[in-house]
């Protein structure tokens, strides 16, 4: 009597991100999309023997390192971010908001490639070839050696990468690339996992740098299976807002380099260039100095910028006062008003505050609470701050100054770029003192244990003047 053999059994798959379940839910319960889940049949699982291998194992001190040495991709922010350069072999996952400028930045990197003698391939799914070259005329990426074509076909894909033979490969995006023979529409979980796999294979095999787009969903994540990001050496976030020119390239993961660098770009009408110093942009050369405003230093990975602060306190012409924000977190802001009411005197409950950054300027860091809270204060006294001051120190919810990380460099950024003064948390672990003052490249450090101190020192207390601003301090005494 012959065997039975057991039918495939049927799972459900969200076409989304590729979460499975026994059976079938209106919505995925890991992305929360409504009617993504569909059936799919499971292959019958089988036994693999062992087969012949593609190279002996060797002592991993034997394996030749040389054919794997990062080289300069000629834009020098994205070599910064990626730890050195574009490494052989190597596949990259650069994912962003729509608009934020990532074809323009790869058809920089692709251009510079070019020009430094490699041959590299752009493969566009999402423009044609005339779009292309359009962008390319405007940007100079109009280079022999960059060779371009318009596919959404894989196999078509890969034909181009046996007649061009590249050294650098951009594909733009995964999710417009198609496998003919493999049910699933362009950009669904099947598909990508096919293509992303084709393309790393590829990768590896040939030695070739592939840098691959990928789109994100509504939250910001990378749209797709999350095996996309896990068979990839290096996932890179473009961001940057829609109302202003400067792009910030993080690395979300990196292994080859570190994964706390971050790179600043300005995109403009004739294409993208690396920002070296892009402190100028988040600084405002005020004529003279004004109330409300006050210079932080934050740190973006292991770069410190400098950003400024502005503030406006009015009163309120209702019951309820307003909060606003632009740039800082909302529920930050109210907890350093929150301090400045018990702790530093300030009466603000029937005020309006409006709290925002320069160029755009988007702050988490806890190091910027004493710079909102000094541009609160010089705001609602109508007294500025002194000249070439900077702010740096997390508040806490007694009053005190909590120190931060990476102030050495904070500081020298700051006397790099000509401020004189500095307020500083007191860090006893090292020596401080309250009231402690040292220099620093010739610049002024002053520690500080609470913000009622801050307030005294810098004479943000008294009689509230909604009139004409004092006049600028021109020193901290």
């Amino acid at each position: 009597m012959a065997a039975k053999t057991k039918a495939p059994r049927s799972d459900y798959r969200c076409a989304e991100c590729g979460w499975t379940t026994a059976k079938w839910v209106g919505r995925c319960g890991e992305c929360q999309a409504w009617g993504s889940v569909a059936e799919t049949t499971a292959a019958p699982a089988g036994r693999t023997a062992a087969g012949p291998v593609t190279a002996p194992a060797v002592p991993i001190g034997k394996v030749p390192v040389e054919e794997s040495t990062q080289r300069l991709s000629g834009v020098p922010e994205l070599d910064r971010v990626l730890g050195g350069g574009l490494v052989p072999g190597a596949a990259i996952l650069l994912a962003g908001e729509p608009g934020v400028g990532k074809s323009t930045l790869l058809l920089e990197v692709a251009a510079q490639t070019a020009r430094s003698g490699r041959r590299t391939l752009y493969v566009s799914g999402e423009e044609s070839a005339s779009q292309v070259r359009l962008r390319a005329d405007r940007t100079g990426a109009v280079v022999d050696e960059l060779y371009l074509a318009a596919e959404t076909d894989l196999a078509a894909l890969l034909g181009h990468i046996e007649a061009v033979k590249p050294e650098l490969l951009v594909v733009d995006s995964v999710q417009t690339i198609n496998v003919a023979d493999l049910d699933g529409v362009p950009g669904g979980v099947t598909q990508v996992k096919e293509v992303a796999a084709a393309l790393v294979r590829v990768a590896k095999t040939r030695n070739i740098t592939t840098v691959v787009v990928g789109h994100v969903t509504k939250d910001g994540t990378i749209a797709g299976p999350r095996v996309l990001e896990h068979v990839v050496d290096v996932v890179l976030h473009f961001e940057g807002d829609r109302n202003s020119r400067f792009r910030m390239l993080r690395a979300m993961k990196n292994r080859f380099g570190p994964v706390d660098e971050v790179g600043c770009f300005d995109l403009g009408s004739d294409g993208i260039t690396a920002v070296s110093d892009p402190t100028g942009l988040f600084v405002e050369n005020h004529a003279q100095q004004v109330p409300g405003t006050c210079v932080a230093v934050t740190m973006e990975g292991r770069r410190p910028l400098l950003a400024e602060v502005q503030s406006l306190v009015t009163v309120a012409p209702g019951d309820k006062p307003r909060r606003t924000t632009s740039g800082l977190d909302s529920s930050r802001v109210a907890m350093v008003l929150a301090v400045l009411a018990q702790h530093g005197g300030l009466k603000l409950h029937n005020h309006d505050v409006f709290c925002s950054t320069v160029g755009g300027a988007k702050l988490t860091d806890p190091s910027t609470d004493l710079a909102i809270a000094i541009s609160i204060a010089s705001a609602h006294y109508s007294r500025p701050a002194p000249t070439a001051t900077i702010a740096i120190g997390e508040l806490g919810l007694a009053g005190e100054l909590r120190k931060v990380r990476d102030l050495p460099q904070r500081l020298a950024e700051a006397a790099r770029l000509g401020f004189k003064y500095a307020l500083v948390p007191v860090d006893r672990a090292n020596g401080s003192a309250p009231g402690r003052v040292r220099m620093v490249d010739g610049m002024k450090v002053m520690d500080v244990p609470d913000i009622a101190a801050v307030m005294r020192l810098l004479d943000l207390q008294g009689r509230v003047v909604h009139a004409a601003p004092h006049p600028a301090n021109d020193e901290v005494s």
